[in-house]
């Protein structure tokens, strides 16, 4: 089995390096890291270089956004089984991809997903959000429910006949993609109950009020355009992520 793991990149000088070198210190043998950069200009091609002790497969290209560049990285990636590693992101542990490949050796499961941890820009040992996920039922999905997206690896097969991002979301393609591989598609998850991923604060959906607003709109848009639920489950996904900042400075994974 091969994992592709697939990072979208502009002007990260600041966090690329901690992104590769998890991915090439993984126990698992088999993967490829395909990283899409957007033209950078900060010194990010720089360090992706130097920071790399396998060369990844590196393209620098201009693109239309986030999720442009997402579907550009996964169109390349020859795995059996595909990834993100978003640029300010890195695995929690060396084993994390050896953990998701045992979950997938079971031929029934299309994907595998874990719990992830928020962690402060400036100083990822401390740990602002932890979001446990828990195992899944495709009811969960009316409530709010979705699996932390860095942490979901699914099978390529689930890309070919479901599709990529729909690049006609700003913020919440992401989200738009899930609902239609879980609600559409029903496909089958694993759940790994610990800590896969660590995120830095910060991310493109919450940089502000205006884009916090946003986020909810292209949700909703998400959930009727995907036949999930409306305004009381667009309410129980957000009022759901009240219960991640319980306990926060506990350790986890």
């Amino acid at each position: 089995m091969k994992i592709s793991v697939v990072t979208a990149v502009f002007n990260r000088a600041d966090t690329i390096c901690d992104a590769i070198r998890s991915v090439q210190g993984q126990s698992f043998q088999d993967w490829e890291h395909i990283i899409q950069d957007g033209g950078s200009s900060d010194g990010t091609l720089d360090i992706i270089r130097q920071s790399c002790t396998v060369a990844p497969q590196l393209v620098s290209e201009p693109d239309a956004g986030l999720y442009d560049a997402i579907n550009k990285g996964i169109a390349r990636a020859s795995g059996d089984v595909i990834g993100l590693m978003h640029s300010d992101d890195f695995f929690a542990h060396d084993r994390v991809l050896e953990r998701i490949g045992n979950a997938l050796e079971d031929p029934a499961i299309d994907g595998v997903y874990g719990d992830l941890d928020y962690v402060s820009a400036d100083n990822t040992s401390k740990v602002v959000r932890h979001w446990h996920s828990g195992p899944y039922r495709q009811v969960l999905l009316k409530r709010g429910w979705m699996p932390p997206h860095p942490t979901l690896y699914l099978r390529r097969e689930v890309f070919e006949t479901w599709g990529l991002y729909d690049t006609g979301f700003q913020i919440a393609a992401d989200y738009d993609a899930m609902l239609r591989f879980l609600w559409r598609g029903n496909i089958r998850l694993a759940y790994l109950p610990e800590v896969l991923v660590k995120m830095r604060v910060g991310g493109e959906s919450n940089r502000s009020l205006g884009r916090l607003l946003r986020k909810s709109g292209e949700d909703y848009k998400a959930l009727r355009r995907n036949g999930v639920g409306g305004l009381g489950t667009l309410v129980r996904k957000n009022t759901s992520k009240l219960k991640q900042f319980i306990n926060r400075e506990r350790e986890h994974g």
